[in-house]
């Protein structure tokens, strides 16, 4: 790996996109470099204030990537962010939009999930987030929306909606487990890399430094991996509770719907029942129109024409 300086730190920091595999490389290298934690936070933070607003999220997926990564080699990272981590969410909400507000929120759920801080912090960081969750009065369009999508009785967590669904599923075809450039690279790793006992074939200084050029670029790659499988097992978590929840939703909707249906049929029945009885009386009642008057002939009905002729 480079050798850390704030310049090399700050050029990293300038070239890192949104993508997985740029997050967790760089991840590798500023976990590598833990002793420089202090510096790196700092460093970190201004560059975040810096940064376009459409990139200031991806800072904060790599200050994740970093506090959860190196939790095993040492606490340095999480209690260097731990100053920082609150302001830097406060600077990132207040100029993001509500899709980005929703990702930041993911970030707060796995760490509420994992206790990566404490209470206080992670208060804190909901209070950054979400505000003093004062409850908003909603109209009535969004009521309608709310109960065309899920049954009213369901539970109080809201369920995704279905572009959320799309969208998490989009996302999953591209993930690590899929990428067949990465599995062709780690089988053509060379077998000395793999084998311990090809080791005493190392006859001299310059190929032991190539050798251990070889196992430091294997470590990389597949610490590379791994950390993007253990982001997608995360993803795929989350997917199959988005699943639950909305299977969940939709079988009580579709209760609820049978129920009414039933309902229907009953008054259906009842409704057709009267009209059954209301025809066979209407057929048992007498013809007015046939009884006979004193004279024998039959009684004339006035129509309409007869009440208002000139006669």
């Amino acid at each position: 790996m480079s050798a850390f300086s704030e310049a090399a730190l700050e050029r990293k920091l300038s070239e890192l996109s949104n993508s997985q595999q740029s997050v967790q490389t760089l991840s590798l290298w500023l976990i590598h470099h833990r002793k420089h934690s202090a510096l790196i936070v700092s460093v970190w933070e201004r560059e975040l204030r810096k940064a376009k607003p459409n990139r200031k999220l991806t800072f904060l997926y790599l200050a994740n990537d970093v506090i959860q990564n190196s939790k095993r080699k040492g606490p340095e990272f999480t209690k260097d962010f731990a100053p920082v981590i609150v302001e830097a969410f406060k600077h990132v909400s207040s100029e993001s939009d509500e899709s980005c507000k929703k990702h930041l929120g993911r970030v707060l759920s796995i760490w509420e999930e994992r206790s990566v801080y404490e209470n206080d912090v992670l208060e804190q960081l909901r209070q950054a987030l979400y505000g003093d969750r004062k409850v908003r009065k909603r109209t009535y369009e969004q009521i309608k929306v709310d109960e065309s999508n899920c049954s009213p009785r369901s539970s109080p967590t809201d369920p995704p909606q279905t572009t959320d669904l799309i969208r998490a599923l989009q996302e999953l075809e591209n993930a690590a487990s899929g990428d067949a450039a990465v599995h062709q690279r780690i089988a053509s790793l060379p077998i000395e890399v793999q084998d311990v006992s090809l080791l005493d074939r190392i006859t001299d200084k310059e190929s032991g430094e190539q050798l251990s050029k070889m196992v430091d670029d294997a470590c990389m790659l597949l610490a590379d991996y791994n950390g993007r499988l253990a982001a997608e097992i995360d993803d795929r978590k989350q997917l199959t509770r988005m699943l639950s929840d909305f299977l969940r939703c939709q079988k009580e909707f579709l209760a609820e719907k049978e129920h009414k249906l039933e309902e229907y049929k009953r008054k259906l029945a009842r409704v057709s029942q009267v009209r059954k009885e209301l025809r066979s009386r209407i057929q048992n009642l007498p013809d007015l129109s046939r009884l006979p008057n004193v004279t024998g002939s039959h009684v004339h009905l006035p129509f309409a024409g007869d009440i208002y002729s000139d006669d």
